[in-house]
């Protein structure tokens, strides 16, 4: 008996996305102190998707502490993310050396990031997350609280305060007990009970 085969379709919008983000810096031309994460300001960042793709959030993670910035966006443009992505770390502007982001078009409007928060911005290889693994670890760890499939245009600013600053009081034992909020900001919070 024959087995039919799947009819041939054409997939349409897939190329290569690195050569459509211009002024795009590869992780190869990354300083080599990035990788050693002996110093603080070296930021990975990534947008974790909703449902249908349509709400997103942008997720920002220091790579030797683990502090951690997250944001609503409420689309994919380009000039909306950036702006998000400025407003919501520009009071940490004196601690921001470089920013290593995904490949994704959302982020196009890098050189607006760089301008506005003085900063050297990276892009990993095409389909490399693991060059940024402690964001993709962080949107993990985040997705224990947004599974997959949540609508976050319907979630509130509050819960996602709440959620960052768990994550961030939360004490790592990769980091000898400490929380990120103790390391970063020099502080100690207890944890959020509920």
């Amino acid at each position: 008996m024959r087995v039919a085969s799947k009819p041939y379709r054409k997939r349409y919008g897939v190329y290569e996305q690195q050569g459509r983000i211009k002024n795009r810096i590869g992780i190869e031309y990354r300083p080599a102190v990035v990788d050693r994460r002996n110093r603080v300001g070296d930021w990975e960042g990534d947008t974790v998707m909703g449902k249908g793709r349509k709400s997103a959030l942008l997720t920002l993670v220091e790579r030797k502490i683990l502090y951690m910035v997250i944001a609503r966006l409420t689309g994919k443009r380009a000039d909306r993310l950036a702006k998000v992505a400025i407003d919501s770390i520009k009071h940490l502007k004196s601690r921001i050396k470089t920013i290593t982001l995904d490949n994704r078009l959302e982020f196009v409007a890098h050189d607006d990031i760089a301008k506005g928060l003085k900063t050297d911005i990276y892009f990993e290889h095409t389909y490399a997350s693991w060059e940024r693994g402690i964001n993709e670890n962080i949107n993990g760890l985040i997705q224990q609280y947004f599974p997959k499939g949540t609508n976050f245009s319907k979630v509130t600013n509050e819960k996602i305060m709440l959620v960052m600053n768990r994550l961030n009081n939360r004490t790592r034992a990769t980091r000898s007990g400490y929380s990120p909020n103790e390391l970063f900001m020099g502080q100690r919070e207890d944890l959020l009970a509920t």
